[in-house]
């Protein structure tokens, strides 16, 4: 069929409708690793993926700050490297790194056009990043896991529990 359409266009135009059928938005990307998808009642075994660090882009190029004014910091891939899916609103999750101590940071962007970012740092004296937050709204949730350090790879679990 796509080469049915491609005949219709002359010249030039079949490079840019390629080029826009070909482009993938933000939202739409895949994840570097599993995806979560999640409904109320969910088992912890459900709540649980796992990963690794070692990107070189800037947290803050995609938030400078969270919806509580947390400043999104590390470093990490491009592309989420998860998609977490919440088939309805949670009234408290939260979100956990582990790497068994390593400097982690954490940066989730929620579904729609309000301000839903969340970003993590340390856990208490744990260097292991978390979120722990309340009105979660159903929906598509990009999660990045970084470190303090650009390029550094870490092998993690990250974990999402009901509060």
């Amino acid at each position: 069929m796509l080469v049915h359409i491609l005949r219709r266009f002359k010249g030039r135009a079949w490079l840019v409708l390629l080029t826009a059928l070909s482009a993938t938005p933000v939202l739409a990307q895949t994840a570097n690793f599993a995806s979560l998808t999640l409904s109320q009642g969910f088992s912890p075994a459900d709540g649980v993926v796992s990963g690794f660090t070692g990107g070189s882009y800037s947290l803050a190029a995609i938030a400078n700050s969270d919806r509580q004014n947390n400043r999104c910091i590390g470093f990490a891939s491009p592309t989420p490297d998860h998609i977490m899916v919440l088939e309805r609103d949670f009234p408290k999750l939260t979100v956990q790194v582990n790497t068994g101590g390593s400097d982690t940071t954490l940066l989730i962007r929620g579904p729609g056009n309000e301000n839903t970012i969340r970003c993590g740092d340390d856990t208490g004296s744990n260097k292991d990043a978390s979120i722990s937050d309340t009105s979660w709204k159903a929906g598509r949730y990009s999660i990045w896991v970084g470190t303090f350090e650009e390029g550094v790879r870490r092998d993690y679990s990250l974990s999402v529990e009901q509060k």
